[in-house]
């Protein structure tokens, strides 16, 4: 089969490897879509210290099963699939008190297990131990379907932050992520500002997803804006769907009394701290909340919420590209010239 494989960083090679054989306890794909995101840009620039190369990257990934190992059940060849990316241990203290998005032992599809980016992809049975293997609803493409691992983690992030009825959030970033944010914030009943450093990507994003205000904050300060569009009270929720400690910083100052912060983009390992004022917390009662990936269970209500159309995803597809393409599509990520890419091997 042809695959993407990382050797290095700035190193990925097209090439052909044997065709994968599943285990008694697992189950194998025929790889229909696997979405793009900013870590696979950042895996081909800088490597990862989870990837022990080479290895066959990509982590939004849906297909249809063509292989049943003898030991599994639950899944027939033809049933149409998505496949979580961050895989919980299912067992260790977080796991079994709920809050499997942040266990320890996690694994990952693209990481530790050869990933999306190839014709052919064994779901190994870590994935199955803890349901992390989806039926795509009726009506959803195998597209739509791949952009449900971002989705939930956009999920997750908001349950964090409580994004609710009535609140004013604001999302810092117009990528990917930062749009998902907006039509996800928009489905809780929020109000949503969209700020976003680059006046072209925030067009873009703005003409998809339709926020309540658009900020360019090259052009103006996002501060100053959101604290007018709010008649000087300030957002009940910030989210920084960007890897920018500028944007973490300015985010304490858009927010409102007993605003939430999520800081959902994390920042560059050389660059990982900010400057907080910690009296403008304690003087407004403001929480602070990280978000980092996601839960089986996001997965399926982000499977569920793209199924009944509250988060609509189709139209964020901006790019297909076949696999020979893959250089191109995180060339196109990288340049921030698409909302999301998809590569169809």
């Amino acid at each position: 089969m042809r695959v993407a494989r990382f050797y290095a960083p700035g190193d990925l090679r097209l090439e052909d490897m044997a065709e994968p054989k599943p285990g008694s306890d697992e189950v194998m794909l025929r790889v229909s879509n696997c979405s793009t995101c900013g870590t696979d840009v950042k895996i081909f620039n800088h490597g990862h210290q989870h990837i022990d190369p080479p290895r066959v990257m990509g982590h939004e990934v849906a297909g249809e099963i063509v292989a049943v190992g003898a030991d599994v059940d639950a899944w027939s060849a033809g049933d149409q699939v998505q496949v979580i990316a961050a895989v919980p241990c299912g067992q260790c203290y977080y796991c079994t008190r709920g809050t499997m998005a942040i266990c320890p032992n996690q694994t990952s599809i693209g990481y530790h297990y050869d990933g999306g980016f190839a014709e052919y992809l064994v779901v190994p049975n870590a994935v199955l131990r803890v349901d992390g293997l989806n039926r795509i609803p009726e009506g959803v493409s195998y597209a739509e379907a791949s952009v449900a691992e971002p989705l939930a983690c956009v999920i997750n992030g908001q349950e964090l932050a409580r994004v609710g009825d009535g609140d004013v959030v604001v999302v810092v970033g117009a990528g990917p992520i930062g749009c998902l944010h907006v039509r996800l914030a928009r489905a809780n009943g929020a109000r949503v500002f969209l700020v976003e450093l680059n006046s072209a990507r925030l067009a873009l994003s703005a003409e998809t997803v339709h926020p309540d205000a658009a900020i360019c904050s090259a052009d103006t300060d996002p501060v100053q804006a959101v604290l007018d569009l709010t008649d000087g009270r300030g957002a009940d929720v910030v989210i920084t769907a960007a890897a920018s400690g500028a944007a973490q910083e300015q985010a304490l100052l858009m927010a409102g009394r007993r605003g939430r912060i999520s800081l959902f983009g994390g920042l560059p390992k050389d660059r990982p701290t900010i400057t907080l004022d910690s009296n403008i917390v304690h003087y407004r009662e403001l929480t602070l909340v990280g978000a980092n990936g996601s839960s089986p269970a996001h997965n399926k209500q982000a499977l569920a919420m793209i199924a009944s159309g509250q988060v609509p995803v189709a139209d964020l597809i901006t790019h297909r590209l076949p696999l020979e393409r893959v250089h191109d599509a995180i060339d196109i990520v990288a340049r921030g010239e698409a909302i999301k890419v998809t590569i169809e091997p």
